[in-house]
C-alpha cells in the first residue's frame, strides 16, 4: 500500500508548489504539482541510497538511465556504480564505498525518519555504512529539503556522518562524494553533448573547473532547443568548506571536500596537502550542499542568488 503525505501552505508562507511524497516498497517518490520530482531508492540491490531518476519542473530528466531505466539509444554504460544523485566515497579505513556495485561494503539504509509534505517537504533517512566485516562503520542521518517552483526545483541536503565503534579515517582520493551523474545531452563531451560546467570562480569547462575549490560549480547544456540546468551549492557549514569539484566532462558532477591532496598534487599546487578527516567513536562530520534542478538559462548572479536564499 502506497502512502501519500501532504501539508496545506501556512498563511505567508512563500510561493511554491506544494510537495509530495508517496512510499511503496524500497523507494520515496517526491512530486510537485503532479510531476515526479525525484525517487529516493534504495534496497540490497543498490550499494548505496540514490535519487534516481531526477527531473525538472518541465518534465525533462537530468539523470543518466543506466543502469535502473530503460536503454537509451547511444548512452554511455560507463561507471555502473555512477547512479543518479548519490553520496559516499571511496577510501573509508582503506575500504572503497564508492566503486563497488556489490555489497559489501554497502550505504545501507535503515529507516526514514521523517516525511513530511508542504510548501517546503522534509524527508529524513537513517543509513548505515557498513564495512566489509559487516559491521556499520558511521551512522548516516541525512535530511532532504524539497522546495518546487514554476522553473526550478531546490534540494538542500544536510548530512551528518557519526563513528560507531571504532575510528574511522577518510583517506585522501579523488573518488567522491556528493555527485549526480547526468544525461548523455548534459555532458561536455561524448556524442549529443551540449553542456558546459561554470563555477563562482568564473573558471568554465572541466579543464578550468576540475579539482579546484569553489563555492558552487553549474553545469547547463541543451534538451531539444531549451535549455536546462543543474547547479551544486556547497553550504558554509560543510566540512573543508569551500569543496573541490570533481566535475568531469563525461557526465560525473560531483562535490568532494575530502580529497584535498589528491587535486592539489593534480593542479601542480606547492606542497599539497591532506585533509584526513577521523572520527573517534561518537564524533560526527556534517556535509550540506543544495542542488538546484532548473529549466531556462541562469547567469552567475542568478546563481548567487540562490546562494543568497539558502536557509
Amino acid at each position: 500500500m502506497c502512502l501519500i503525505l501532504t501539508a496545506v501552505c501556512a498563511a505567508g508562507c512563500s510561493a511554491g508548489q506544494q510537495v509530495e511524497f508517496v512510499q511503496d516498497a524500497n523507494r520515496v517518490d517526491v512530486t510537485a504539482a503532479g510531476q515526479l520530482v525525484a525517487s529516493y531508492r534504495y534496497g540490497s540491490e543498490l550499494t548505496k541510497p540514490v535519487l534516481w531518476p531526477v527531473n525538472t519542473p518541465s518534465g525533462v530528466t537530468v539523470t543518466r538511465s543506466f543502469p535502473l531505466g530503460k536503454e537509451v539509444a547511444g548512452e554511455s554504460t560507463d561507471h555502473p556504480h555512477h547512479i543518479g544523485v548519490f553520496f559516499t566515497y571511496d577510501e573509508v579505513n582503506g575500504e572503497g564505498f564508492w566503486n563497488n556495485t556489490s555489497s559489501p561494503p554497502q550505504v545501507k539504509h535503515a529507516k526514514v525518519a521523517k516525511m513530511q509534505g508542504g510548501d517546503k517537504g522534509t524527508l529524513s533517512t537513517v543509513s548505515q555504512w557498513v564495512g566489509k566485516s559487516g559491521k556499520a562503520m558511521l551512522e548516516e542521518k541525512r535530511d532532504m529539503v524539497f522546495s518546487a517552483g514554476d522553473s526550478a526545483y531546490v534540494i538542500d541536503f544536510g548530512i551528518d556522518l557519526t563513528a560507531q565503534q571504532e575510528k574511522v579515517v577518510f583517506g585522501d582520493t579523488k573518488e567522491g562524494m556528493f555527485a549526480i551523474r547526468v544525461a548523455q545531452w548534459l555532458q561536455e563531451i561524448g556524442d549529443g553533448a551540449t553542456a558546459e560546467y561554470l563555477s563562482s570562480n568564473g573558471d568554465r569547462k572541466e579543464k578550468d573547473v576540475w579539482a579546484k575549490r569553489a563555492r558552487w560549480v553549474r553545469l547547463e547544456g541543451k534538451k531539444d532547443g531549451k535549455t536546462v540546468g543543474i547547479a551544486i551549492i556547497n553550504k558554509a557549514d560543510s566540512v573543508n568548506y569551500p569543496t573541490f569539484w570533481h566535475a568531469r566532462g563525461y557526465g560525473l558532477f560531483s562535490a568532494n571536500p575530502l580529497g584535498q591532496y589528491a587535486f592539489e598534487e593534480a593542479r601542480k599546487v606547492e606542497n599539497p596537502q591532506k585533509v584526513n578527516l577521523t572520527l573517534e567513536p561518537g564524533q560526527s562530520a556534517h556535509f550540506a550542499f543544495r542542488m538546484v534542478i532548473y529549466d531556462g538559462a541562469r547567469t552567475r548572479e542568478q546563481i548567487e542568488e540562490y546562494v543568497e536564499s539558502r536557509k
